[in-house]
C-alpha cells in the first residue's frame, strides 16, 4: 500500500535546526521583497549556497555556521545591510501611497493590464505584418473555431506560446502558419518562419 504525506517547511527546520523564528504577521513577506528588490542573497553576495552545502562535510548546523562564516565571514552583515536599506526605501514609498494612488492601481491593474494582457495578439499580427510589408487583421468567431487568430495578409495564421511547440500530445491540429510567443519580464518575444 503506497502513502504520501507533507513535512512543512517549518517542520523540517524545527528537526533539523531545531528552532522556528517567530515573526510578526506579513514581516517575512516584506523581508522577501525587500531582499528580491535589493538582491541581498545572490550568489555574488553569500556565495553560491547549492555548491557550498555540497563542499560542506560536516554534521551539525553548528558546523555548518562555523565553516560558512569562516569563508564569507562579510556576507550576511552585507546581505542584511541591503535588506535594510531597501526595507528603507520601501517605507519611504508606503509612505507616499494614498487612496488616489491605489485606485490608479487597480485601474491599471483590473482595467488596462488585462486588456493589454488578453489583446497582446493584436500586437503581434500588427508587426509581423510591417515586418512582412502586408496588411492583418483579427480573425472572427469562424475562424477562431479553426485555430486561426489572424490574418497576416491574406496568410492565416495562428498565435501560441513557445511552451506550445512541447507539447506533443495536443488533440489541436493546426494546419496554418503559427506565430510563436515568449513572454519576458519586459515585453514579449516573437518568433514566425515564413
Amino acid at each position: 500500500m503506497s502513502q504520501k504525506f507533507k513535512i512543512k517547511y517549518d517542520e523540517i527546520q524545527n528537526i533539523v535546526v531545531g528552532e522556528v523564528p517567530n515573526y510578526p504577521k506579513y514581516a517575512t513577506q516584506i523581508l522577501n521583497l525587500a531582499n528580491q528588490n535589493a538582491q541581498g542573497t545572490r550568489p555574488k553576495i553569500v556565495g553560491q549556497m547549492s555548491d557550498l552545502i555540497q563542499e560542506f562535510d560536516g554534521q551539525t548546523v553548528e558546523q555548518w555556521i562555523e565553516w560558512y562564516e569562516e569563508r564569507y565571514p562579510d556576507a550576511r552583515k552585507n546581505a542584511a545591510d541591503r535588506v535594510e536599506d531597501m526595507i528603507k526605501k520601501l517605507k519611504e514609498s508606503i509612505d507616499k501611497i494614498d487612496r488616489e494612488m491605489i485606485d490608479t492601481w487597480v485601474k491599471d491593474l483590473v482595467l488596462y493590464k488585462t486588456f493589454i494582457g488578453l489583446r497582446f495578439q493584436e500586437a503581434i499580427l500588427r508587426k509581423v505584418a510591417d515586418i512582412k510589408g502586408t496588411t492583418y487583421r483579427l480573425a472572427g468567431k469562424d475562424d477562431e473555431s479553426k485555430g486561426i487568430d489572424g490574418y497576416v495578409g491574406f496568410m492565416p495564421v495562428s498565435i501560441k506560446p513557445t511552451t506550445y511547440r512541447s507539447k506533443s500530445s495536443l488533440a489541436e491540429d493546426i494546419k496554418v502558419e503559427i506565430i510563436y510567443y515568449e513572454k519576458k519580464k519586459d515585453g514579449i518575444t516573437v518568433y514566425f518562419d515564413f
